[in-house]
């Protein structure tokens, strides 16, 4: 690569700070009302349902807990005592303990999924098929959501919110239909600038994404349909030590966010499994330093798998990759602790909860970084 392309990913991978819309939320609508709302014509991630005061949590680290049998299937009714909690291997104390059971009536807010066309990193024709395939799933069992739904539409304008969160699936892919005009993209930069493009573009909104649902109670399943942005993994990138220092920054800053606003990353996509499926599983290990940051640390894939979501395989049955990724939003438990005091920033901890009983697995945030 050219001098003048060492220095465009130097400095676009170097993203500027990212500023959220003060713009108050509208009080008008709740999560779980029935019927979705005209879409707005805008992108604007403050359209929003208006959120309520969350519990103060009673440890410094909180963080959603799924576990499921060998079937993959979610399992509720587990008490503290099935939970081990270990931090960089080391046996941590449980402070807090609330499991969540869709089929048991609760207070506090339910938890949501949100699903994401992405029209950046695809192409009309492929977003069209996703959208076709979404409304397969919100018409499903005759239109009754289990959960809030919302869709949101990511163009290179931004993301904007085209239904609001709503569990009546019929109008919802009512709506959704009407919206298929407005799905197209704008013409994007082809080869690596126009990679390092849409990497930009991508992390920009789903840091966004997560500050804004920082404000909201509750678990979210963030469901992004398309394999992601580019990864950038080719031996002719390089990065400068100013580059490493604002990535590293950036992989601090979406772990804590995603994991502070319980949001999870699931990673849905048409087409045929391949090879360079699963090149991001050399990536999944935390990053501790800034001189090991490199960008497909910020894969999509691999902060679905840290931040506790799924990596869905693609097939050609998009409706039923969704449907089991909403199925995690129906048992789940939320865990909090006082991690160990730190003298320095930044401070790389892997996190690790284990189930006492057997055949269950525990999937959570993979790791947190630790504060002074």
């Amino acid at each position: 690569m050219n001098k003048s392309a060492h220095a465009c990913v130097a400095v676009i991978l170097c993203l500027p700070a990212l500023a959220l819309t003060q713009q108050a939320y509208p009080s008008t609508r709740s999560a779980a009302q029935s019927a979705p709302s005209p879409a707005p014509q805008a992108p604007a991630l403050t359209q929003r349902p208006a959120p309520t005061p969350a519990p103060a949590a009673e440890g410094r680290v909180h963080f959603d807990v799924v576990v499921t049998d060998k079937a993959g299937k979610p399992v509720s009714g587990l008490e503290l005592k099935d939970f081990t909690l270990k931090d960089n291997n080391q046996p941590a104390k449980i402070l807090s303990f609330h499991t969540i059971d869709a089929t048991v009536q609760q207070a506090g807010p339910r938890a949501e999924v949100i699903l994401l066309l992405d029209a950046v990193n695809l192409g009309f024709m492929t977003v069209s098929r996703e959208r076709l395939d979404i409304a397969t799933f919100l018409r499903k069992n005759g239109g009754h959501l289990a959960q809030p739904v919302s869709i949101f539409l990511f163009t290179n304008e931004g993301v904007k919110v085209l239904v609001q969160p709503s569990t009546d699936g019929n109008a919802m892919a009512a709506q959704l239909d009407q919206a298929d005009a407005g799905l197209r993209a704008i013409g994007r930069s082809a080869g690596v600038y126009g990679a390092i493009e849409r990497l930009e573009l991508s992390l920009k909104w789903i840091t966004l994404i997560a500050r804004n649902e920082a404000r909201r109670p509750g678990r979210k399943l963030l469901i992004w349909a398309g394999p992601g942005w580019p990864m950038l993994d080719r031996p002719n990138i390089e990065t400068s030590s100013k580059g490493e220092q604002q990535l590293f920054n950036m992989i601090v800053e979406l772990s804590t966010t995603l994991r502070e606003s319980h949001t999870a990353l699931y990673s849905v996509s048409l087409g045929e499994p391949h090879l360079g499926t699963f090149l991001y599983e050399d990536f999944l290990k935390g990053v501790k330093t800034a001189d090991k940051a490199n960008p497909p640390n910020l894969a999509l894939k691999v902060l679905a798998t840290q931040s506790g979501g799924r990596v869905i395989a693609p097939d050609n049955d998009l409706a039923g990759q969704i449907d089991t990724c909403v199925q995690d939003a129906g048992a789940f438990y939320t865990l909090s602790f006082d991690p160990p005091r730190v003298d320095k920033p930044n401070e790389y901890h892997d996190l690790k909860v284990e189930i006492g009983k057997p055949g269950l697995t525990a999937r959570t945030s993979t790791g947190y970084y630790n504060q002074p």
